[in-house]
């Protein structure tokens, strides 16, 4: 293991035991004390490239209080532009920043525009209220606007601040004022997020060290038969998986042990997004709690769901929920796979400049067409023993994919992404194209079409509805 990633375990392992101490901490002091450890784990890993995660805060500040009517739109637009600068900083002969002072600043991107959309929401909802003299029907918005020091507590809480998951700031409120933390459920669903993360981790160091990412650049490589260069994408994106199967299984730990994200079951919690449903306690019956606010990733059915857009679905979930929630909505296509291609490359930006993102998450449209396409041409007309076959070869494929998609992710140069497809002779870009043209010819263009516009229109449904419900509102 790198340095660096000693200091990512480090952060993680310390998490879990300072959280319970947390339980116990009155509300005033809980907010004081997650901004003062979670800024001094700033500056110690960011040193004075602090100053670009504090610029972030104050100029989102100076949005919402300038102009909250357009404050997600501003807030957007701002953090976008300031990732840009932050990225090409040495253009401009400063010093690069730290790997740790990137992990911040990806994560309060999200918390920032998340914010800026709260606080609109916020506006909204109490002109609503003062017009029609009746509470609207919110689940989950703010009482009030944020002060500086409750954006500066939020963006510099320690929970999470360098590793994720994304939460929204009423769920990080709600955390804070916590009426009884002691009784809510802790240590058992803490235990049960880090049991395999022990078996994550041998795995993960077992396997990268037979199969290192290095190899790949060199010549000898690729004087390897095809079959073994295939099979070394399968290798790799399981070191992949593993390393953040661990990375977040241990995250997601750090925020259960201080109760973060903790709700009643009733509540319906999506993850990143937290309630979706009124919920009152009641003191007849016992409440179950979980902690699906904060939940990152869903190991299980991210290898083993059937399609490309649903195994997106279960990997970085928090993200997920901020890409469907203020990026999908507001794509300046129509078509579910343009939107989807828009919400992909938005988030390649995110992640980063490199090109290798791009031609990675670019090829996840290609990849959902293609399926949608033999979904409709020939799955649908098979019968169940033949559908189920179909599912299980749609499964294999999608692991390839993912497999073929994750070279670029972790070879990020342009050059070594493709020399490495082009070794295996572009196969999935290859596949994906043939099930299109497959779809077609089997007179499934225009149901795919209609495919398409259906889970458009049920998708933006969805989303629409969780906004409602939690009171969020884009421009």
């Amino acid at each position: 293991m790198s340095p660096d990633e000693l200091v990512y375990l480090g952060v993680l392992a310390a998490s879990n035991p300072v959280g319970f101490l947390f339980r116990y901490l009155s509300p005033p002091v809980k907010q004081g004390a997650a901004l003062l450890l979670g800024l001094s784990i700033t500056i110690a890993t960011c040193h004075i490239h602090t100053l670009h995660s504090l610029v972030t805060v104050i100029g989102t500040w100076i949005i919402i209080k300038s102009s909250w009517r357009h404050a997600p739109a501003l807030s957007l637009s701002w953090t976008f532009l300031y990732l840009l600068f932050f990225r090409l900083v040495t253009k401009f002969g400063l010093p690069s920043p730290t790997p740790f002072a990137n992990a911040v600043q990806l994560l309060l991107t999200l918390k920032m525009v998340s914010l800026a959309n709260e606080v609109r929401s916020f506006h909204v909802e109490k002109k609503k209220d003062v017009s029609s003299f009746a509470k609207s029907p919110v689940v989950g918005g703010l009482s009030q606007e944020p002060s500086i020091y409750d954006i500066l507590s939020y963006s510099y809480c320690y929970v999470g601040i360098m590793t994720g998951p994304f939460f929204r700031f009423q769920t990080y409120i709600d955390w804070v004022r916590q009426p009884s933390p002691l009784a809510l459920p802790g240590l058992t669903p803490c235990l049960q997020r880090l049991k395999p993360v022990p078996v994550y981790g041998a795995l993960f160091l077992a396997v990268n060290s037979v199969f290192p990412l290095a190899y790949v650049r060199t010549e000898d490589f690729l004087d390897q038969n095809v079959f073994y260069r295939m099979f070394y994408m399968v290798a790799i994106f399981f070191v992949f998986r593993m390393r953040f199967y661990s990375a977040w299984c241990g995250a997601e730990a750090g925020c259960i042990s201080a109760g973060l994200g903790c709700y009643p079951e009733k509540a319906l919690s999506k993850p990143g997004g937290g309630p979706t449903v009124d919920y009152s306690p009641d003191p007849t019956t016992e409440e179950k709690y979980d902690f699906k606010t904060i939940q990152n990733i869903d190991c299980y059915n991210t290898d083993f769901c059937v399609k490309v857009r649903h195994g997106m679905r279960y990997w970085n979930m928090t993200v997920q929920w901020w890409l469907h929630h203020y990026i999908y909505p507001n794509a300046p296509f129509k078509a579910y796979t343009l939107r989807a291609g828009w919400t992909m490359f938005i988030s390649a930006y995110w992640h980063g400049l490199h090109p290798g993102y791009y031609l990675s998450f670019l090829t996840i449209p290609l990849c959902i067409a293609a399926e949608s396409a033999m979904e409709a041409s020939v799955r649908a007309k098979l019968g169940p023993r033949g559908q189920n076959i179909f599912d299980w070869v749609h499964w294999f494929l999608k692991m390839r994919a993912y497999d073929y998609m994750c070279m670029g992710f972790v070879l990020l140069n342009a050059t070594d992404t493709i020399n490495y497809w082009m070794s295996i002779y572009f196969i999935m870009h290859v596949i994906a194209v043939c099930c299109i043209l497959v779809g077609r010819v089997l007179k499934g263009g225009k149901k795919e079409g209609r495919r398409g516009d259906k889970e458009e229109k049920r998708e933006g449904e969805k989303i629409d509805n969780d906004k409602n419900k939690s009171g969020e509102k884009t421009d």
